[in-house]
């Protein structure tokens, strides 16, 4: 079988990026057994509530759902299982010097394959306020109407 190339998108989080302020990304590795690359090959995943976190020096990844394999047997993983980030020690510690700032978080964005791996884009991000979200979507509904005015325009319809 020919080795898998390029970058195939899992899931993606678009609540994080709504909720959130990304102010740097990273790109992270997963320790993962082989019932849940299976189901992540079918695409039975969920990163809507998921979140990384530091425990022991170390990044891990909680809250991620993947779902279990069906045809697996007694070697079936958790679905919500505690699962290790792999990152370089000095991408950690400065990803552990930016979360002891306040307000803070560290949100997976999307996960995808990559050459064959399996791996999760992760954010550092700050919360946003609720008018900072309205904000966010008025700006995105102005930009939209420009744009549909524009290609009228072009077009040379008229307005209508």
């Amino acid at each position: 079988m020919a080795k898998e190339t390029g970058r195939k998108a899992i899931a993606s989080n678009k609540k994080a990026r709504h909720e959130y302020e990304v102010l740097r990304t990273f790109e992270a590795g997963l320790v993962l057994a082989g019932t849940e690359v299976k189901s992540l090959r079918a695409g039975y995943v969920s990163i809507v509530d998921a979140f990384a976190a530091e425990h022991e020096g170390e990044l891990l990844l909680y809250n991620l759902h993947i779902a279990e394999y069906g045809f697996g047997s007694w070697t079936n993983h958790a679905p919500r299982r505690t699962r290790k980030l792999l990152l370089h020690k000095v991408e950690i510690a400065r990803i552990l010097d930016k979360l002891n700032e306040n307000g803070i978080a560290l949100v997976p964005l999307s996960l995808y394959f990559n050459d064959g791996w399996a791996k999760v884009e992760l954010a550092l991000a700050r919360g946003k306020k609720e008018y900072d979200k309205r904000q966010t979507l008025a700006k995105r509904d102005a930009e939209r109407e420009i744009s549909r005015a524009m290609g009228r325009h072009l077009k040379g319809h008229p307005r209508g």
